[in-house]
Protein backbone atom coordinates (compact mmCIF):
# COMPACT_ATOMS: atom_id res chain seq x y z
CA UNK A 1 0.00 0.00 0.00
CA UNK A 2 1.38 3.28 -0.63
CA UNK A 3 1.58 6.26 1.87
CA UNK A 4 1.10 8.70 -0.96
CA UNK A 5 -2.44 10.05 -0.20
CA UNK A 6 -2.12 12.08 -3.72
CA UNK A 7 -2.47 8.64 -5.42
CA UNK A 8 -5.37 7.65 -4.10
CA UNK A 9 -7.87 4.84 -5.25
CA UNK A 10 -11.19 3.16 -4.34
CA UNK A 11 -12.94 0.06 -5.72
CA UNK A 12 -15.72 -0.94 -3.21
CA UNK A 13 -18.25 -3.69 -4.79
CA UNK A 14 -20.92 -5.73 -3.19
CA UNK A 15 -22.50 -9.06 -5.19
CA UNK A 16 -25.50 -11.17 -3.85
CA UNK A 17 -26.15 -14.61 -5.08
CA UNK A 18 -28.26 -17.69 -4.49
CA UNK A 19 -26.92 -20.49 -2.83
CA UNK A 20 -28.11 -23.99 -0.43
CA UNK A 21 -30.96 -23.45 -2.91
CA UNK A 22 -32.64 -21.29 -0.99
CA UNK A 23 -30.04 -19.04 1.25
CA UNK A 24 -28.25 -15.60 0.11
CA UNK A 25 -24.42 -14.84 0.23
CA UNK A 26 -23.70 -11.40 0.20
CA UNK A 27 -19.82 -10.10 -0.12
CA UNK A 28 -18.82 -6.40 0.45
CA UNK A 29 -15.24 -5.96 -0.97
CA UNK A 30 -13.11 -2.84 -0.29
CA UNK A 31 -9.74 -2.68 -2.00
CA UNK A 32 -8.38 1.31 -1.43
CA UNK A 33 -4.92 2.75 -1.26
CA UNK A 34 -4.84 2.23 2.44
CA UNK A 35 -7.46 -1.12 2.94
CA UNK A 36 -8.15 -4.54 2.14
CA UNK A 37 -11.31 -5.59 3.54
CA UNK A 38 -14.09 -8.11 2.63
CA UNK A 39 -16.96 -8.67 4.96
CA UNK A 40 -19.21 -12.29 3.69
CA UNK A 41 -22.16 -12.85 5.18
CA UNK A 42 -25.11 -16.02 4.70
CA UNK A 43 -28.86 -14.58 5.19
CA UNK A 44 -30.87 -17.49 5.42
CA UNK A 45 -34.79 -17.24 3.65
CA UNK A 46 -37.45 -16.49 3.62
CA UNK A 47 -36.64 -15.49 7.62
CA UNK A 48 -33.95 -12.67 6.55
CA UNK A 49 -31.84 -13.48 9.31
CA UNK A 50 -27.87 -13.23 8.86
CA UNK A 51 -26.98 -17.20 9.33
CA UNK A 52 -23.23 -16.90 8.75
CA UNK A 53 -20.63 -14.27 8.71
CA UNK A 54 -16.95 -13.84 7.99
CA UNK A 55 -14.41 -11.17 7.03
CA UNK A 56 -10.49 -9.34 7.22
CA UNK A 57 -10.17 -5.79 7.48
CA UNK A 58 -6.14 -4.93 6.72
CA UNK A 59 -5.86 -1.12 7.35
CA UNK A 60 -2.33 0.89 6.73
CA UNK A 61 -2.49 2.72 9.85
CA UNK A 62 -5.09 0.78 12.08
CA UNK A 63 -3.77 -2.55 11.28
CA UNK A 64 -6.26 -5.15 11.52
CA UNK A 65 -9.01 -5.22 13.97
CA UNK A 66 -7.86 -8.10 16.56
CA UNK A 67 -11.37 -9.10 17.89
CA UNK A 68 -12.87 -8.92 14.38
CA UNK A 69 -14.19 -12.60 14.14
CA UNK A 70 -16.26 -11.87 17.30
CA UNK A 71 -17.46 -8.33 16.39
CA UNK A 72 -18.76 -10.47 13.12
CA UNK A 73 -20.07 -13.08 14.99
CA UNK A 74 -22.23 -11.47 17.32
CA UNK A 75 -24.14 -10.22 14.03
CA UNK A 76 -25.69 -13.21 13.42
CA UNK A 77 -29.30 -13.84 13.87
CA UNK A 78 -29.89 -10.18 13.08
CA UNK A 79 -32.84 -9.49 10.76
CA UNK A 80 -32.39 -7.43 7.43
CA UNK A 81 -34.47 -5.11 7.37
CA UNK A 82 -35.25 -1.53 8.92
CA UNK A 83 -33.89 -0.77 11.95
CA UNK A 84 -30.81 -3.15 11.59
CA UNK A 85 -27.84 -0.11 11.50
CA UNK A 86 -28.85 0.62 14.83
CA UNK A 87 -28.08 -2.77 16.09
CA UNK A 88 -25.52 -3.96 13.88
CA UNK A 89 -23.64 -0.71 15.60
CA UNK A 90 -24.56 -1.76 18.82
CA UNK A 91 -23.60 -5.19 18.63
CA UNK A 92 -20.06 -4.62 16.85
CA UNK A 93 -19.31 -0.98 18.81
CA UNK A 94 -19.18 2.51 16.99
CA UNK A 95 -15.25 2.89 17.50
CA UNK A 96 -13.73 4.72 14.85
CA UNK A 97 -11.92 1.62 13.44
CA UNK A 98 -15.06 -0.38 13.52
CA UNK A 99 -16.56 2.32 11.16
CA UNK A 100 -16.04 0.74 7.80
CA UNK A 101 -16.25 -2.88 8.43
CA UNK A 102 -19.83 -1.78 10.12
CA UNK A 103 -21.01 0.18 7.16
CA UNK A 104 -19.60 -3.12 5.13
CA UNK A 105 -21.87 -5.17 7.19
CA UNK A 106 -24.51 -3.02 6.26
CA UNK A 107 -23.63 -2.64 2.83
CA UNK A 108 -24.07 -6.82 2.47
CA UNK A 109 -27.83 -6.37 4.20
CA UNK A 110 -28.34 -3.63 1.52
CA UNK A 111 -26.84 -5.86 -1.16
CA UNK A 112 -29.41 -8.27 -0.28
CA UNK A 113 -32.56 -6.03 -0.02
CA UNK A 114 -31.21 -4.50 -3.21
CA UNK A 115 -31.48 -8.27 -5.17
CA UNK A 116 -34.71 -8.96 -3.25
CA UNK A 117 -36.45 -5.47 -5.02
CA UNK A 118 -34.89 -6.91 -8.46
CA UNK A 119 -38.63 -7.85 -9.53
CA UNK A 120 -40.03 -4.76 -7.70
CA UNK A 121 -37.49 -2.73 -10.71
CA UNK A 122 -37.94 -4.68 -13.47
CA UNK A 123 -42.10 -3.29 -13.41
CA UNK A 124 -40.41 0.18 -14.59
CA UNK A 125 -42.08 1.72 -17.83
CA UNK A 126 -39.71 1.58 -20.37
CA UNK A 127 -39.89 5.62 -21.82
CA UNK A 128 -37.19 7.23 -20.25
CA UNK A 129 -38.74 9.67 -17.98
CA UNK A 130 -41.54 7.38 -16.91
CA UNK A 131 -38.37 5.13 -15.49
CA UNK A 132 -36.84 8.62 -13.46
CA UNK A 133 -40.15 8.94 -11.78
CA UNK A 134 -40.78 5.39 -11.44
CA UNK A 135 -37.10 4.80 -9.52
CA UNK A 136 -37.62 8.01 -7.46
CA UNK A 137 -41.52 7.45 -6.12
CA UNK A 138 -39.58 3.83 -5.23
CA UNK A 139 -36.94 5.27 -3.58
CA UNK A 140 -39.47 8.14 -1.41
CA UNK A 141 -41.30 5.09 -0.91
CA UNK A 142 -38.32 3.15 0.30
CA UNK A 143 -35.96 5.45 1.86
CA UNK A 144 -33.54 2.93 3.13
CA UNK A 145 -32.67 2.42 -0.92
CA UNK A 146 -31.10 6.35 -0.84
CA UNK A 147 -27.42 6.63 -1.27
CA UNK A 148 -27.03 2.25 -1.21
CA UNK A 149 -26.05 1.77 -4.72
CA UNK A 150 -24.71 4.68 -7.47
CA UNK A 151 -28.32 4.50 -9.24
CA UNK A 152 -29.43 5.87 -5.98
CA UNK A 153 -26.45 7.67 -4.85
CA UNK A 154 -26.73 11.71 -3.77
CA UNK A 155 -26.95 13.94 -6.95
CA UNK A 156 -28.25 11.54 -9.45
CA UNK A 157 -31.03 11.97 -11.60
CA UNK A 158 -33.06 9.30 -9.55
CA UNK A 159 -32.76 11.09 -6.22
CA UNK A 160 -33.02 14.51 -7.43
CA UNK A 161 -36.74 14.84 -6.04
CA UNK A 162 -36.56 13.59 -3.06
CA UNK A 163 -33.47 15.88 -2.35
CA UNK A 164 -35.31 18.68 -3.07
CA UNK A 165 -38.13 17.85 -1.08
CA UNK A 166 -35.99 17.28 1.46
CA UNK A 167 -34.23 20.34 0.83
CA UNK A 168 -37.81 22.10 1.01
CA UNK A 169 -38.40 20.76 4.87
CA UNK A 170 -40.73 17.57 3.16
CA UNK A 171 -40.27 14.10 3.25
Amino acid sequence: MSNNILKFAMNRNTSVEKINGSNLRSVCRLRDTLTDAEVVIEVKMPDMEICAISGYFRHAYFGEIEDLDQRLQAVIGVRVAAGMLKIIKGLMGEEEKNQQIVYMVEECCHGVILTLTRKVLQKAPDDEPGKVLFYSNMVKKSIRLYDRCAAFAKGTPLVAELESEKAQGGV
